[in-house]
């Protein structure tokens, strides 16, 4: 088979990564005929679950990436802190989709943001910190408040720091390990929206969204589709995700994430170069998921419609749910519109994500409700049992959230 060859149902798909996202690729892949091997160095991977085979091998094991790369007709990532090296040694062997330009660009927020500067696309200001003289550059040019970010590993929050006074930017950059950083300047925005796009290797390419995003503590707690949005600020999203995955070249899927100013512009903030968490609501929420689309985009067959169904809402499920006793599930599932999704994860750490609730309604506001109705069904009610009063508002589901990881906390 060449390697400009569409690859058929039959063949055997590669994932590095053994997280979620990998467990549902692996998921959409099976049900179109693929085998799907994952290689990851956990010993239980939420991937591993559902794939044909899970390799357990470390990414700088060139050996068994070798090993692992013959035995796949295409590779491919479902999280970007992959090697850089680990996809040029597969690459000798068959296709990685997305390759190793992408990845570089995507796992490291100074050169993520300089492709971005280099090619027009819109940004909120920023400085490169390497050095002590560049905080005070930073804090020159970006003023107060702004963040400051570690170009590597960074995710949810972690790997940053506001800074709120000029002097407090050494102490910031000294608590992340003076470490190369990214000082962006603080945006005050209407909302964050988010657009998933697919390219194959034939140059086809397909968006989905905008998606609204709301966040709590750092950590994506509610996606809702359609976003409630101008249409011309629709239209932009889509242009940019698009624009951006073609001066890529990418292979695969990607998720852009982006800003909406007061002023009604649109900032692009970050890329992730897999599936991702808003994604999730295409499963219901589409006739092709972002799993199903990642699937057809690296084995370059022709892509599947995105377009929205119906109004769908997203709620993650932390494992903060699980601090006091099991979550009621019984009660979540009595509702037929709710669709529940767990990961297969057996350590209920605070913060860490362990599935995710999705609804669908005649609205997105019925959606909504919807989907933080069944999230606050799963906290069980203490002695008393007391039922939840019809006006409970989402307020009231976060009330419960913190009071019940507060029961249980470490």
């Amino acid at each position: 088979m060449s390697k400009r060859d569409p690859i058929l149902p039959g063949a055997t798909l590669g994932v590095f990564g053994g997280g979620q996202l990998g467990r549902m690729f692996a998921s959409a892949a099976a049900r179109m005929g693929y085998r799907v091997l994952v290689l990851a160095p956990d010993c239980d991977p939420p991937a591993g679950h559902v794939a044909h085979e899970h390799v357990r091998a470390d990414y700088l094991d060139e050996s068994a990436v070798r090993d692992f790369a013959r035995r796949c007709d295409a590779v491919t990532l479902e999280f970007e802190n992959v090697p850089v090296r680990t996809l040029d040694v597969a690459a000798e062997d068959t296709r990685v989709r997305p390759g190793r330009e992408v990845l570089a660009i995507a796992q490291d927020r100074i050169l993520e943001r300089e492709f971005l500067s280099k090619h027009g696309f819109p940004t909120s200001p920023f400085v490169i910190v390497r050095a002590p003289e560049d905080c005070e550059t930073a804090v020159e040019r970006l003023g107060m408040p702004f963040v400051l970010k570690t170009a590597r590993l960074g995710y949810d929050g972690k790997g940053q720091r506001r800074v709120e006074a000029p002097g407090d930017v050494y102490w910031a950059w000294a608590e992340l390990s003076e470490r190369p950083s990214l000082a962006e300047a603080w945006v005050d925005f209407a909302c964050e929206l988010s657009v998933v796009v697919a390219r194959a290797p034939s140059g086809a390419i397909q968006t989905f969204g905008p998606i609204l995003n709301e966040h709590r503590d750092h950590i994506l707690d509610l996606s809702v589709v359609p976003a409630d949005v101008p249409r011309v600020v629709e239209r932009r999203a889509h242009q940019l995700a698009r624009e951006i995955a073609e001066h890529l070249g990418l292979e695969g899927l990607m998720c852009v994430e982006m800003f909406l100013g007061e002023d009604g512009d649109l900032l692009v903030n970050e890329l992730a170069p897999r599936p991702h968490n808003s994604g999730h609501l295409t499963i219901e929420g589409c006739n092709c998921s972002q799993f199903e689309q990642q699937v057809r985009a690296i084995c370059d067959l022709p892509l599947g419609s995105m377009a929205t169904l119906r109004p769908t809402a997203m709620a993650n499920l932390l494992g903060d749910l699980w601090s006091a006793r099991e979550p009621d599930w019984l009660a979540l599932l009595r509702d037929p519109e709710v669709s529940l999704h767990l990961y297969g994860k057996t350590d209920s750490r605070p913060g860490r994500k362990m599935g995710h609730v999705t609804a669908t309604g005649a609205t997105v506001d019925e959606a909504r409700r919807a989907v933080i109705a069944a999230r606050r069904s799963l906290i069980t009610r203490d002695v008393d049992h007391e039922p939840s009063r019809p006006e409970d508002s989402e307020e009231m589901d976060v009330s419960l959230l913190a009071a019940f990881a507060q029961w249980g906390g470490d």
